[in-house]
């Protein structure tokens, strides 16, 4: 199959911009990507991902620069392999990206990438410590693209982004950013930074060298990659859980379900960090806690609710769960509403 023409044709005329600071002529490189001269100028110009991919092999290659001209020194061509080999060795997906970050400090000034963790986000930054100029754009679209999809590769699987933010004003090709990233994108933003949720850094890394081998052979294709499956389980059994009571839900219904065993569906759940009781126990505090704050019901009926079968042992479990009796968390609620 074809791919379609959705690439900005800027993206293109920034990496000119380098071959003429380097006073290299371009025309190889464009010939290669059977891309025209006058086409660059077109703001309005779209190429394919593949004229992209043999665009900037060729360019990296003649301007000896990984960076494509974006940062103060060059990065010799296996900068970015090397990145990759030192994120390989991790027990997860978390540990790996602050690895890449943290190397990528060591090699470039220019920029500060870092991953910044809260329980509701994970979030990648990038800051600006002098200016992009020219390059700006496709610097910060590519850092981020490259790097969530060398994390999706990582993790064999699909890395949902929540929202893509960047510190310029809208482009005119501002539609390519839906393809690029399908999330919600915002401009004129304080800081570069993608969003995903945090749950994904606990993946394990599932790749090894000969999978990194063969991705260095040809890297574009595979970390822009739209990933279809998406390996956190543990997301889509909430949700599954969270239509009704989750203690109607047995190990082997929720198998069937998601067409895996029992037992692959521990496994993957124990390699999210997490287990079926786990998320159980999550839900039902969550319920309870609503319930508390926003009904009037008794408290027994709040337990029944919740699958328990007296007052007494809800009482008991709401407590090892919060350090609070229900009554104690209802009234806390009360006075914070106040």
């Amino acid at each position: 199959m074809k791919s379609r023409a959705q690439t900005p044709m800027a993206f293109i005329k920034a990496m000119t911009m380098a071959y003429e600071h380097r006073g290299i002529d371009p025309g190889a490189a464009l010939q290669a990507a059977h891309i025209t001269p006058n086409a660059i100028e077109d703001a309005h110009a779209r190429i394919t991902a593949n004229q992209l991919e043999l665009f900037t092999a060729f360019a990296m290659q003649e301007l000896g620069d990984e960076g494509l001209g974006w940062f103060s020194r060059r990065l010799p061509w296996g900068t970015y392999g090397l990145l990759c080999r030192a994120a390989l060795p991790s027990v997860n997906l978390r540990v790996a990206l602050a690895r890449w970050c943290r190397h990528h400090g060591l090699l470039v000034d220019d920029i500060d990438l870092a991953l910044e963790v809260t329980e509701s986000t994970a979030e990648l930054t990038i800051t600006e410590n002098r200016s992009l100029g020219h390059y700006r754009e496709f610097c910060l679209v590519t850092m981020f693209r490259h790097i969530h999809g060398f994390a999706c590769w990582l993790a064999d699987s699909r890395i949902p982004l929540t929202q893509a933010q960047f510190p310029y004003a809208e482009p005119g090709h501002a539609q390519a950013y839906e393809l690029m990233f399908q999330a919600p994108v915002q401009f004129d933003a304080k800081q570069a930074s993608v969003r995903f949720d945090p749950a994904y850094l606990q993946l394990p890394v599932r790749r090894n060298d000969d999978d990194l081998r063969q991705l260095l052979q040809r890297p574009l294709p595979l970390v822009v990659l739209q990933y279809r499956h998406d390996r956190l389980l543990s997301k889509q059994i909430r949700q599954m859980l969270g239509k009704q009571d989750p203690t109607h839900w047995q190990a082997h219904d929720l198998a069937d379900a998601i067409n895996v065993s029992v037992r692959s569906l521990h496994r993957h759940l124990a390699e999210e960090g997490t287990s079926l009781q786990k998320i159980k126990t999550e839900l039902r505090l969550e319920s309870s806690c609503r319930e508390l704050a926003q009904t009037d019901l008794r408290i027994k009926q709040i337990a029944g609710r919740v699958g328990f079968t007296s007052e007494a042992s809800f009482a008991r479990a709401f407590k090892q769960w919060t350090g609070q009796s229900p009554a104690q968390y209802r009234r806390s609620q009360k006075r914070v509403d106040a």
